[in-house]
Parts: structure tokens; C-alpha cells; sequence
């Protein structure tokens, strides 16, 4: 039987369903009146969490905000996002951290490091002119048992009411998943490493 429907026919329901869509977007967008700092949670398995959270530090100092960034167990400096942020007028980028436990196999030292970071980061969390601070790789110093989830949790609840925080990390517990406003699970589905390719400048580095 041959397709009777016509282009018009077809046109004319794309506009009706798009207005119905619109209609129903733009009413969430109104409900949607509260303004407040977030926090927002980057995890899962899959690449991309810190590079996520570095596109809403590019986002942030677009519109004019001070920014900042605590990397908690990364120790390298040689990495592309901070030869790009540190160019930038307005951001404030600690490298806290002497590498994966595996690296240092000083599990002490780890302890004073995190800690030590940590109280770096507190300084900025208590900066109101910082208006969005990346706390990256945060969530294994909780499952490494360096950092006081609890103590942690307060200090960032303490913040500044309209400064942002984005927390980056595998296997975040489910204390600081029940704060956050916004939680992301990246999902790994195939990674070139696995290939025997090595981390890539601009794209790992």
C-alpha cells in the first residue's frame, strides 16, 4: 500500500510535537527560580570526569568568575589543562598530590599530603571570590582512608552560599552522592589503554 502521508502532513506533526516539547520545557525552565551554589559530583569508571569538570572551569571564567583547582592525587604539572588554565588571569590550580599509592608506596606520606591538600582547599572553600573550585580525583583519598569524609563534607557545606564545587573521582561514597545537587556516572565502555596505545597529549595529558 503506498505511503499516502505527504510531506506537509509530516511537517505540520514535527511542528505539533516540537511546540508540545517546547511547551513543556519552558514550563520547567519557569519552575525553576532558585539560584545556589552546587556541588557536583563526576564518577564512574569511564575517562572523561576531570576533563568534564575542566570544560565548566572554561565555562566559568567565560563569564568573568574566579576559579579554582585542587588536584588531590595526581603529582604531574606537565599536564595540558594546567599549561592552558595557568595562562588565564583568575585562576588559582594547586597540584596537591605525589601520585597513585602504587607510585609513592608510602601510604603515610600519602596521608600527610591528602591532609595537607586538603586544608589548601579549605582556604579557597572559604573564599567567597572564588566562584567555582575542582576538587579533582577527591573521592579516592575516602576510599584510601587519607581524608575524613564527614570532616570534608562539613567544610564544603560551610562554602560560600553561591560558589560552585565539582568533585571528580571513581567510586564516590554515597554520603557525598546524597549532598551533591548534581551526580554524573561515566560509564567506561572501551578505552584505547586497554589496546596497549599510550595516554595521548591533548587528548590524556
Amino acid at each position: 500500500m503506498p505511503d499516502t502521508v505527504t510531506t506537509s502532513d509530516k511537517n505540520s506533526r514535527h511542528a505539533d510535537r516540537m511546540a508540545r516539547k517546547k511547551a513543556v520545557i519552558d514550563a520547567a525552565i519557569l519552575s525553576a527560580d532558585q539560584e545556589k551554589g552546587l556541588l557536583l559530583v563526576l564518577t564512574g569508571n569511564g575517562k572523561g570526569k576531570s576533563s568534564s569538570a575542566f570544560g565548566m572551569l572554561a565555562r566559568a571564567l567565560g563569564h568573568g568568575m574566579k576559579v579554582g583547582v585542587a588536584q588531590f592525587i595526581k603529582g604531574r604539572s606537565d599536564t595540558g589543562e594546567e599549561a592552558f588554565f595557568s595562562q588565564q588571569s583568575g585562576v588559582e590550580w594547586h597540584v596537591l598530590g605525589e601520585g597513585f599509592t602504587w607510585d609513592t608506596q608510602d601510604r603515610e606520606r600519602d596521608i600527610e599530603k591528602a591532609r595537607a591538600g586538603w586544608e589548601v582547599a579549605r582556604n579557597m572553600l572559604a573564599n567567597p571570590e572564588i566562584k567555582l573550585i575542582v576538587l579533582d580525583e577527591l573521592t579516592y583519598t575516602f576510599s584510601l582512608g587519607y581524608l575524613d569524609l564527614a570532616q570534608v563534607l562539613d567544610d564544603i557545606a560551610a562554602r560560600p552560599p553561591m560558589q560552585h564545587v565539582v568533585v571528580t573521582g571513581r567510586g564516590a561514597p554515597q554520603a557525598l552522592l546524597d549532598t551533591a545537587d548534581t551526580v554524573t556516572e561515566l560509564m567506561d565502555v572501551k578505552h584505547a589503554w586497554r589496546a596497549g596505545i599510550k595516554a595521548q597529549p591533548g587528548i590524556d595529558l
